[in-house]
């Protein structure tokens, strides 16, 4: 199949500002032939997801962009093709990681209440369906007025950097990525070059044996990212894969299949699958 896809795209379930049914009319607008749902760590999206684009011309495809840590970096994992059967097995997987969120969620609120930002972390959870992330109290924080952009408060006063807020624990990348096969998945690592620098990612490669494909097109990637990426792709014997990381309003300057990521991508990772 000729045309296009985006396998990173996120929807009200977790930090997107669309329904997964507004998902699939908008990827059928933007002309893509194939679309992934992989919100943070929640499936609570797919169902309706993929009931949407039944009767249509668009390819869905379910996915999951696990949190996780690999020593004391965090790394996302984009789990694709997820079977309906291992929803709840995903969901049973994540009931640990949730609480660890909730917590660390519950703690940034008294943080910035100490620091002066009379935050209301209801107001914050009725912004997603999902539990709140980081982009949900930074939409809230620029609503009152704080920051000028959500991209401006996650790169500063959200910013572990900061001292305000810190990270919630997560399950391992290595584990979670066996955990993606032994249901039948696909495992990729997302946005490679945003927690890592080139030596700590060739690390990390070495060290993922299992891992099956790299993001290599990706909304933030420079051309010269880009090609750094597929070479590297190529030498660890890596799929491709790659997408917007589509957030609708929270990430305003991201709008659904900028990134011309080929079907022939898809095509190579699905067929890693007989």
């Amino acid at each position: 199949m000729d045309g296009f896809c985006d396998l990173h795209t996120h929807c009200l379930a977790s930090d997107g500002s669309y329904t997964p049914s507004e998902l699939i009319q908008l990827a059928r607008k933007a002309g893509l032939s194939a679309i992934a749902l992989t919100d943070h760590n929640t499936v609570d999206g797919l169902p309706e997801f993929l009931e949407a684009a039944k009767g249509t011309d668009l390819q869905a495809i379910a996915g999951v962009e696990f949190s996780t840590d690999w020593g004391e970096t965090e790394l996302h994992i984009v789990g694709l093709f997820i079977p309906e059967a291992h929803f709840d097995t995903v969901r049973a997987l994540l009931v640990q990681a949730r609480q660890w969120k909730v917590e660390s969620n519950l703690a940034l609120t008294e943080a910035l209440n100490r620091a002066g930002f009379p935050i209301s972390y209801e107001r914050v959870q009725a912004r997603t369906e999902g539990i709140p992330n980081r982009a949900h109290f930074a939409a809230e924080l620029t609503q009152m007025g704080v920051t000028g952009s959500i991209k401006e408060a996650i790169h500063t006063l959200l910013s572990p950097k900061n001292g305000i807020y810190q990270p919630p624990k997560h399950p391992d990348a290595l584990e979670t990525i066996d955990f993606i096969h032994s249901i039948g998945g696909v495992a990729v690592l997302a946005h490679p070059f945003l927690n890592l620098k080139e030596p700590a990612l060739r690390e990390f490669l070495t060290q993922a044996k299992h891992l099956d494909a790299m993001e290599t097109l990706y909304t933030d990637f420079t051309p010269e990212l880009t090609q750094k990426a597929r070479a590297i792709a190529r030498e660890f014997g890596l799929l491709e894969s790659g997408g917007t990381d589509f957030h609708g309003i929270n990430k305003p300057h991201i709008n659904l299949g900028d990134t011309k990521v080929p079907m022939a991508f898809l095509n190579a990772l699905k067929a890693s699958l007989e």
